[in-house]
């Protein structure tokens, strides 16, 4: 390995990423694209502005539109990109989601929802995908600071999360032999559309207030998904990276009006 910018390229590669049609799953999609990658793409929702940027940046994209839940659909679409693409090089589990509740008044409905969105649906992609990759890929799973820490109000999101960074561990040594890595991000502080009135749902909390860099923007998580997707990363599996200002190490602390800090 020669180690200067070139080892950053995606240049040949093909990349999937799920929940691509807004936040932090569209500016991964296009990240991957500028630094070089054709893209596959998947949500539930429209992408067509996602879909335009990655062209813009000179590189193919093919799209699906469907529910990651579905292990059919998602098998579907991705046999569907690999025969317009080629075989995969990365893929992005970032697709998820959840509710505030307490976990005492979620409904066996609304559990099963929160478990399909946030946990089976990255083993659906992982299941599918593995055998469309390319030997010395890379998987890139979403997880959470929630991962980490309590969740009052989001415990089985949390759950969830916990639950995919426990996967990412066992797939990193289940998929040495071919030597795919296979890591986490956990984000947080990262506002996005899909986060509209959970701060209300907590009481309308200023949560930028308790983060050391305050609140960051969807391309803040996908520069290091670029480099979990890049030759950059080739040492690292089963291991995450905290992309959260400081959250994690904060573990609790926050910053008062005069600069000082307090448990």
């Amino acid at each position: 390995m020669v180690l200067d910018p070139s080892a950053v390229s995606l240049s040949g590669k093909v990349a999937v990423v799920t929940g691509a049609a807004r936040g932090i799953g569209a500016a991964t999609a296009v990240a991957l694209a500028r630094f070089g990658a054709d893209v596959a793409i998947c949500d539930r929702e429209d992408q067509g502005e996602t879909a335009k940027a990655v062209e813009a940046a000179g590189r193919k994209v093919y799209v699906g539109t469907l529910d990651v839940r579905d292990g059919d659909k998602v098998a579907a679409f991705l046999q569907a990109a690999h025969a317009e693409l080629g075989r995969f090089d990365v893929l992005v589990n970032n697709a998820g989601g959840g509710f505030w509740s307490p976990f005492l008044d979620v409904r066996g409905k609304g559990q099963a929802a929160l478990v399909d969105e946030n946990f089976t649906s990255v083993t659906h992609v992982v299941r599918a995908g593995v055998p469309l990759m390319n030997d010395g890929g890379s998987i890139v799973n979403v997880t959470s600071v929630e991962a980490h820490r309590a969740a009052p109000g989001f415990a089985v999101y949390a759950a969830m999360k916990a639950a995919v960074e426990q996967l990412t561990k066992s797939l990193a040594l289940e998929l040495s032999p071919r030597r795919i890595r296979v890591n986490c991000v956990a984000p947080d502080a990262i506002p996005t559309p899909g986060d509209d009135g959970l701060a209300e749902a907590v009481g309308g909390l200023d949560y930028g207030a308790k983060v050391p860099f305050g609140l960051g923007v969807p391309d803040d998580c996908a520069a290091p998904i670029v480099f979990l997707a890049s030759e950059m990363s080739r040492y690292m599996t089963g291991t995450t990276l905290h992309v959260d200002g400081g959250t994690h190490a904060a573990s609790g602390w926050t910053r008062r009006a005069d600069g000082t800090w307090t448990p």
